[in-house]
C-alpha cells in the first residue's frame, strides 16, 4: 500500500465514522517505532507507521487511523484532544479507535542504565539516578540526611 492508498483509506473513515471530511495529508512513516501514528497540530497531517500494517494488518492500522482523526477532528473544533483529554476518549470511545497501539515484534524499548546514585550520609539509603543531579536539592526520604552523589561504573559484558 502506498501514500495514495493510505490518503483514500484515512478519507473513506472520516467520512463513514465521524460523518466529516479529512482535508489534509496522510502518510506512511516506516520510522515510527515505538507509536502506530502521530498527528501534527501544526500541519493537521497524519502519519501512520507503515510497519504496524506490516506486523498487524489492515484491522489495527484502521483503529490506528482513528485514533488520529479523534486528534485531528478535536483540534479542528476547538476541543480536547489530547489523550487525557475527557471529549478524546468519549470520541475514540464511540468510533473503536484503540487507545494504544501493540508492540512491534523485535523492537526493545530502550531502558538507559542508571549512571548514577545519591547516598545517604547518616543512613546509607541509595537513590538510582540516570541523569546527574544536585545533591545539596534533595534530602533522604528516610532520615532527612544529606545526600552524597556517586557514579556508578559501567557494567560491561
Amino acid at each position: 500500500m502506498d501514500d495514495e492508498q493510505l490518503q483514500a483509506w484515512v478519507e473513506r473513515v472520516s467520512l463513514r465514522d465521524f460523518g466529516l471530511p479529512f482535508r489534509h495529508r496522510a502518510r506512511f512513516n516506516g520510522r515510527l517505532r515505538s507509536t502506530g501514528g502521530r498527528y501534527f497540530t501544526r500541519s493537521h497531517d497524519i502519519e501512520i507507521s507503515s510497519r504496524q500494517l506490516e506486523a498487524f494488518g489492515p484491522e489495527e492500522v484502521e483503529k490506528i487511523i482513528k485514533h488520529e482523526l479523534c486528534h485531528y477532528h478535536l483540534h479542528l473544533q476547538r476541543k480536547g484532544f489530547r489523550h487525557r483529554d475527557q471529549d478524546f476518549k468519549e470520541l475514540l470511545r464511540k468510533v473503536g479507535g484503540t487507545r494504544h497501539c501493540n508492540s512491534l515484534p523485535g523492537v526493545k524499548r530502550r531502558t538507559e542504565p542508571h549512571r548514577y546514585k545519591l547516598v545517604c550520609t547518616a543512613c546509607r539509603t541509595e537513590y538510582l539516578r540516570k541523569r546527574k543531579t544536585d545533591p545539596r536539592r534533595y534530602r533522604c526520604g528516610v532520615c532527612h540526611g544529606r545526600l552524597k552523589l556517586v557514579a556508578i561504573e559501567p557494567q560491561h559484558r
